[in-house]
């Protein structure tokens, strides 16, 4: 039996059916493919995969980022569960990663090569809260105003992990994971063209902030102003999880954000990340000696900078 793709109630997002994620054959795989570019964001239900299937599913979309400074691995729990069985508390840096996905934002753009895609597999869930959201960055962008698709239609922010943590008030511990890393921050414009559909899209969300040639708190208010209508009905869609659940989304054209659960409560989700095409998702950037101590994934590899026409030379 073939897939079976039911769009979601909202612009993006379609519900795939009929379908073992561990076990498609080139068919079923296109069906999935060809959904992903339609609708930016799949929904999958009934899955029983384990670490190496996840990532073998992730892995047909492209090549897949490290989310930790040692390479190692490549599926790692999102969960507020610690190693002995407690749950983290306030005042640790894990948790306070976990408070700020609550904002909107898409993954990786804080790193030289922005991610492809997101998947996430749902092992523990809340009784209450935990849903993870998606926004339609390609129908936002279609709805704004002509004047201003004019007025964004040459701007670049800068993408910082330090800069969205510590505008909600947490403090970042120099080199100690995944986004600290040794060049600074991103430039990136703040409409895309999407590298496959080639349909243009908003891209903010939360590690935005500031606006290259603006003054800084107008670039921000700007910015906020774009998140705000862009994540609005019907462009969002909001999934309440359920243990053997995925849920993928296109990072180049959505974004995303985890709701607030009770955090005494467990829960797990893990998560694999699609590095992206360097041709599309490179961009330059510069020093940055707060993050002197990390060392890069294996997506964001020193090299790139050297190889890449995008040098170095041309940020500033």
């Amino acid at each position: 039996m073939q897939p079976t793709v039911a769009p979601l109630n909202a612009t993006l997002g379609a519900k795939i059916t009929n379908i073992d994620l561990g076990n498609m054959d080139d068919a079923a795989w296109k069906v999935v493919e060809d959904a992903f570019h339609e609708h930016a964001a799949l929904v999958f239900s009934g899955q029983n995969l384990d670490a190496d299937t996840q990532v073998g599913f992730a892995k047909r979309f492209g090549n897949l980022e490290t989310l930790n400074p040692d390479g190692k691995p490549t599926a790692v729990a999102i969960t507020n569960k610690k190693d002995d069985g407690s749950v983290l508390k306030s005042d640790d840096f894990r948790y306070k990663t976990l408070r700020g996905n609550e904002g909107w934002h898409t993954d990786s753009s804080y790193m030289p090569l922005a991610a492809k895609a997101s998947i996430l597999y749902a092992q523990v869930v809340p009784p209450e809260g935990g849903e993870t959201e998606v926004a339609d960055m390609r129908a936002a962008y279609k709805e704004l105003s002509q004047d201003m698709k004019d007025k964004i239609s040459n701007l670049e922010a800068y993408h910082s992990l330090y800069q969205s943590q510590a505008k909600i008030g947490y403090e970042i511990k120099t080199g100690s994971a995944y986004g600290y890393h040794t060049k600074g921050a991103p430039r990136r414009p703040l409409v895309k063209v999407h590298p496959v559909t080639g349909r243009k899209s908003l891209f903010v969300g939360r590690h935005a902030y500031e606006i290259v040639g603006m003054d800084k708190e107008e670039g921000q208010k700007l910015l906020d102003e774009l998140v705000n209508f862009a994540c609005q009905e019907p462009r969002t869609y909001s999934h309440k999880w359920e243990a053997g659940d995925v849920l993928m989304w296109d990072n180049r054209c959505v974004l995303h954000r985890a709701m607030p659960y009770d955090y005494n409560e467990v829960r797990i989700l893990r998560h694999t990340r699609v590095a992206g095409d360097p041709n599309s998702e490179l961009v330059p950037t510069g020093r940055d000696d707060r993050a002197s101590d990390f060392i890069a994934s294996s997506s964001n590899f020193n090299d790139y900078y050297e190889s890449s026409p995008k040098s170095l030379s041309e940020s500033t």
